[in-house]
């Protein structure tokens, strides 16, 4: 029997879909399971490289022969701290530098403990061991996937000394709570802002509440210097300070000379930095439009719940797109068959982090020699650690609930997010059949 059943006429997308496709009798049945994929282009590529428009600043400190840090790094600062709304900015080699320099030059170390979300990049973590200090978690809201200001509330003892928040995926913490709960306990804030370029609260942009905020410019982030790096505050003495600090401690401004490292960033990256920022607002506009667009949509398929943003939030850029899935509205199929199937359906999807708190990292960080001199042994227990450090609303989130899609999605067309919305659909549609796979 012929298989064909129509000729459908489909509308060609920004992300190189075909102007013509065929609809098979497949077309209902998941391609997981043989049916024809209902996204059977392509989507948009990132990072972005316009050859005509970008390959001009790039070339010149590649011919002037300057490649360490020089008048373009000292350029993308001053646009990056106006585009902050910040007084200054430091541009340094990645955002773990950034993180590394703005714990450790506000006097973050051995004994202190630092409040950390567990939905985040190990970097986030890491940099807090890397000054010497303890990180200590605090639970999320599941419903914004950022870290619960009651929960961090919860977790302040004498020792306590900094709160570090994540604007994870580009979706704003609660700044606002957050930043009552420091000012009552006299702590320090260093705003993990790596993925969340432009994002705001309250017309403020994220990473300009705290003592300061950093960015990362790595190869999947809206600003993408493949390595990058960037600190912003008010803060005249603190950023002195990491200014020494990054460049070998030598003495700059009110800062004394100290130890240091050396964390420049090249002018050749500054300016991959600059001809990228030439468009940053275009695209993460065109971002929020489809995000908007395609939450309108999936809120409406039972057993898809879209992340919430705070009232306060004026701005989310979406470096990823999350929504929860709820297994039980789609007839017990689970996560891991949905996550392939909407995958075979040519919707890239992941699954996102898994618990930060629980990761071997932790105990072996414990065990080295710096740790055991710092802390008392009952202290680096990594059983009572544990129990300290459970949160299981993250727990629900990681191992069963949280689905990204990534943000060079959201740079296609609106017919793609119908696709997106279309996919989903089919899956619940058949997911008494999927669970058999």
């Amino acid at each position: 029997m012929n298989a064909l059943t129509g000729i459908g006429v489909l509308m060609a997308s920004s992300s190189g879909s075909p102007l013509f496709a065929v609809q098979t009798h497949n077309a209902d049945v998941p391609a997981l399971l043989g049916g024809d994929p209902v996204h059977a282009g392509g989507w948009p590529k990132w990072p972005v490289w316009n050859t005509s428009t970008d390959e001009k600043r790039i070339l010149e400190p590649l011919r002037s022969g300057n490649r360490s840090k020089g008048k373009m790094a000292s350029e993308f600062e001053q646009k990056w701290a106006q585009m902050m709304g910040a007084k200054k900015c430091l541009a340094v080699v990645n955002g773990t530098s950034a993180l590394i320099a703005a714990l450790s030059q506000s006097d973050i170390g051995g004994g202190d403990e630092v409040i950390v979300p567990p939905y985040t990049f190990i970097a986030t973590v890491n940099a807090v061991l890397m000054t010497g200090a303890m990180p200590v978690f605090a639970d999320i809201d599941p419903e914004t996937f950022q870290i619960n200001p009651k929960n961090i509330e919860k977790k302040i003892t004498p020792r306590t000394r900094a709160i570090m928040p994540v604007h994870v995926l580009g979706l704003p913490a609660d700044m606002p709570a957050i930043m009552a709960i420091a000012q009552k306990h006299n702590l320090i804030v260093i705003e993990d802002a790596c993925q969340a370029w432009l994002a705001e609260i309250n017309h403020k942009k994220a990473g300009t509440f705290g003592n300061a905020g950093c960015f990362s410019f790595q190869n999947s982030k809206h600003l993408s210097m493949g390595e990058g790096g960037a600190i912003v505050s008010d803060d005249d003495e603190l950023m002195d300070r990491c200014n020494s600090f990054h460049r070998y401690g030598n003495a700059t401004g009110s800062a004394p000379a100290s130890v240091g490292s050396n964390m420049k960033l090249t002018d050749y990256q500054a300016a991959v930095g600059l001809a990228m920022l030439a468009r940053l607002e275009e695209e993460t506009a065109q971002r929020i439009e489809n995000a908007i667009y395609l939450k309108s949509k999936i809120e409406k398929i039972p057993g898809i719940v879209p992340y919430r943003l705070y009232d306060h939030v004026t701005r989310a850029i979406f470096h990823l797109f999350p929504f929860r899935y709820q297994k039980d509205k789609f007839q017990g199929l689970s996560r891991d068959i949905f996550l392939k199937a909407l995958s075979m359906e040519g919707i890239p999807c992941d699954s996102g982090y898994e618990p930060l708190n629980k990761k071997p990292f932790l105990e072996n960080a414990f065990q080295t020699k710096n740790f055991r001199k710092m802390y008392p042994k009952e202290f680096l227990d990594i059983h009572t650690y544990n129990q300290q450090n459970e949160c299981p609303e993250n727990d629900r989130i990681c191992n069963e609930e949280a689905v990204w899609l990534p943000q060079n999605l959201l740079l296609a067309g609106k017919s793609d997010m119908d696709d997106i919305v279309k996919a989903i659909e089919k899956i619940r549609k058949n997911a008494d059949k999927l669970k058999k796979v």
